[in-house]
């Protein structure tokens, strides 16, 4: 059991890697493609990518009798069309904010899902919320204050949208949470794909105008986004959640925000001011502050 916690955790901060470095694609997608038709673009590719790798799976599992076969179809779908939902929502609202955003500040506001997490879990599911949980979130609003923030008390139309983006986000990881061990995660996490692929594309045929030359025009990010942030990213997520509680996985994944700095500074040369760096160093400690007593809790559990 502990080797297979490791083994969920290294897979969650590999997952971090991969979607921190994918807010550089997504930000430089923007310059060929409109954010709506990017996106489906992504989970159409992810979606096959993963359905590949479902049905693989599949053929190689033991049969399973045929009630449990049927309540498990039921659980993948369900699964897979609620996570797809929150999945939507969540990358429809980043992409848009990286438009009027730097892929660096995205990937900090976006980590604020770590401090929605315990707090829709307070409000929805009445969990008791610490003290330190509370002066986490307190910190994250000033770190917030401090990255967004501009004179005369203004924030970007980017900033909101990501920072609704990271609602919807710890929305989709309570929801990974409950269905990643009732039912089968890659199956889950290839409807998902597929149903934000749907959902995606007729947003983007009323409201763009999506064409095969503007896809083609920036493959390479919608190929990076698409097969290692889409497909390979959400799926470890989901397979790591197995071993791994909602919080700390939270907690790990909330790294992408430090790799996206790093991948904005060396590839796209993003810069930051002072107030926006000390903002982020605020709010990554609220982030990592706010694991602290689940972290405890459960080491108490395990002795």
């Amino acid at each position: 059991m502990k080797n297979k916690r490791i083994m969920g955790n290294l897979l969650l901060i590999l997952t971090a890697l991969i979607w921190g470095t994918a807010f550089v694609g997504q930000r430089m997608g923007m310059d060929k493609i409109e954010p709506i038709t990017f996106a489906a673009s992504r989970m159409t590719l992810s979606a096959i990518m993963v359905g590949i790798v479902a049905l693989v799976v599949k053929k190689k599992n033991k049969p399973i009798h045929i009630e449990d076969a049927s309540k498990r179809r039921k659980t993948n779908i369900i699964g897979g069309i609620c996570c797809g939902v929150f999945l939507t929502a969540g990358s429809l609202l980043q992409q848009i904010g990286l438009v009027y955003t730097s892929a660096g500040k995205a990937g900090f506001i976006t980590a604020m899902y770590m401090l929605f997490v315990p707090l829709v879990s307070f409000f929805i599911f009445r969990k008791k919320i610490s003290l330190r949980v509370w002066l986490a979130v307190a910190l994250g609003i000033v770190g917030m204050y401090l990255l967004c923030v501009k004179e005369g008390f203004t924030v970007t139309n980017g900033d909101i949208y990501i920072l609704i983006c990271a609602l919807m986000f710890s929305g989709h990881i309570l929801c990974c949470d409950h269905f990643a061990t009732k039912g089968d995660p890659v199956t889950v996490s290839a409807i998902q794909f597929a149903t934000s692929a749907v959902i995606s594309f007729i947003l983007a045929f009323i409201t763009e105008s999506p064409s095969l030359d503007k896809i083609v025009s920036a493959i390479v990010p919608i190929l990076y986004c698409g097969i290692l942030s889409g497909g390979v990213g959400y799926t470890l997520q989901i397979i790591a959640q197995k071993h791994t509680e909602p919080t700390i996985a939270s907690l790990l994944m909330s790294l992408e925000s430090v790799f996206a700095v790093i991948a904005g500074v060396i590839i796209l040369n993003e810069t930051m001011v002072l107030n926006e760096i000390i903002g982020c160093v605020i709010m990554f400690a609220a982030i990592i502050l706010v694991q602290l007593p689940q972290r405890r809790a459960r080491e108490h559990r395990i002795q």
